[in-house]
């Protein structure tokens, strides 16, 4: 097997296990079922994942790094701090509706604290992100001073309370335009002169 044929079958079956387990669950779902779906042997799955669930945090940690991945390339060019911290906003909220299975998965048989350390990894990357955005809107006068890792843990917080409602009350979720409004302009009044 060549290197880029091994790349494009990893790829159909993450893509496979992930349907596998939005259908299933974790706990239903199993490597007959998930090779299957893949139309992979069972033998050729287990060449590339030890197990059931080495192929879930294998799932977890590619849909993280497309989503940072994603998140990275679309501001890294925006020079509007403003535009650039409501695109990662928005961006957030449409990938976790987009990809609610794998959240719904997870809140609901492991709880969030599976892969916790990959997880908190990711989460740090993410506001590293948001607090760059910040410093460049300190930096350029569009955001007034305020202290930019607290204030990226409170953006972040917002998002990741999103995410939770997908599992929790899908019908309190909001939009990103309504989000990005309330971060950046808050809910005071201010005088226009």
């Amino acid at each position: 097997m060549n290197k880029r044929s091994g790349i494009k079958s990893k790829k159909r079956i993450l893509d496979a296990a992930m349907k596998v387990f939005a259908e299933y669950g974790y706990a239903k779902a199993n490597m007959r079922v998930i090779a299957k779906a893949s139309d992979i042997s069972i033998g050729g799955l287990y060449l590339y994942f030890k197990n059931k669930e080495d192929l879930y945090l294998t799932l977890m940690k590619s849909r993280m790094g497309d989503f940072a991945g994603k998140t990275m390339e679309s501001v890294k060019d925006i020079n509007d701090p403003a535009k650039a911290l409501g695109i990662f906003i928005a961006m957030s909220l449409n990938y976790a509706k987009k990809h609610k299975e794998l959240i719904l998965v997870q809140g609901r048989e492991h709880g969030f604290a599976f892969g916790l350390e990959m997880k908190r990894k990711f989460f740090r990357k993410q506001r590293g992100l948001i607090e760059n955005i910040i410093r460049q809107g300190i930096q350029s006068g569009t955001f007034k001073k305020v202290d930019v890792q607290k204030t990226a843990r409170i953006i972040f917080s917002v998002i990741r309370g999103f995410v939770l409602s997908i599992v929790v009350e899908p019908d309190s979720l909001f939009s990103p335009e309504e989000c990005s409004n309330l971060i950046l302009n808050g809910l005071i009044r201010r005088n226009n002169k």
